[in-house]
């Protein structure tokens, strides 16, 4: 059988379980991105196992407001000299995102690594071309009708995972790009953002195949492409959450809501 121009992509990367048997290969995506719209989601459940909440300083509340009120080049700005936590001091490049700024969909990771505090891009190793090809199994391609973010900007030394306190400096600017994209799906990489996103401590095993409520927007929540590079028995399960963000997609153009 003649192998398409992604299944040999994915072969080349040892990747080629991507395609669930019976499943219809994806359609590949070469016109220009249109701009997204804010909408509901429908969904089979949201999540309920939340964090006791942080207190927020009062300065930290007032630059939370100027954030909330800023365009993309303000942001880019603060995100490039910001120095709110420990983070910058160490990173060569702050990584606000990349992308399409009104994409339909929002991949959100955990921070930056080696490679990516080097080129000042999210996802550019490794585990950044497992994540292009996860996009292209289901006809998607980073930057057209796609953005990605991370829950921090700077890279945690030695990649660790961020701290709370962390996050929570970075969090007005992820919340503020999600308000300037205002994408239709939010997909959760990793536990990580789905913690900081849902405010959860429950497991990916328990967050996944479910939709979730982000402020109003459809969220999914699978695993982070480094997670996969070290566990690969778990692909087919990322290839199965793909294939539900692709099909509530469809579901959301076509304006279907939360029940």
């Amino acid at each position: 059988m003649t192998m398409t121009r992604r299944e040999l992509v994915l072969r080349e990367l040892g990747l080629v379980q991507w395609r669930l048997r019976g499943a219809a290969p994806a359609e590949s995506v070469e016109a220009d991105a249109s701009p997204g719209a804010p909408r509901s989601a429908p969904g089979a459940g949201r999540s309920v196992s939340m964090q006791t909440p942080r207190i927020a300083s009062a300065g930290e509340e007032e630059r939370a407001i100027a954030v909330a009120g800023m365009d993309w080049l303000q942001i880019e700005a603060a995100v490039q000299g910001c120095t709110a936590c420990p983070l910058h001091a160490r990173r060569k490049h702050s990584v606000l995102g990349v992308g399409d700024a009104q994409a339909d969909w929002l991949f959100v990771g955990e921070g930056p690594g080696a490679e990516e505090d080097e080129r000042g891009e999210p996802f550019v190793g490794q585990a950044g071309r497992l994540l292009d090809n996860m996009l292209a199994s289901i006809g998607l391609r980073r930057g057209q009708d796609v953005y990605i973010a991370n829950v921090v900007k700077c890279r945690p030394p030695g990649n660790r995972v961020p701290e709370s306190g962390e996050a929570a400096q970075c969090e007005p600017y992820l919340l503020r790009q999600i308000e300037l994209i205002q994408p239709r799906l939010v997909i959760a990489l990793g536990k990580t953002a789905a913690l900081n996103l849902l405010r959860t401590e429950a497991s990916i095993a328990s967050l996944r195949g479910r939709v979730h409520d982000l402020r109003g927007r459809a969220l999914l929540v699978t695993y982070h492409p480094a997670y996969l590079l070290r566990n690969l028995s778990d692909k087919a399960k990322a290839w199965e959450d793909l294939c539900m963000a692709r099909t509530l997609m469809a579901q959301l153009k076509a304006g279907q809501s939360f029940p």
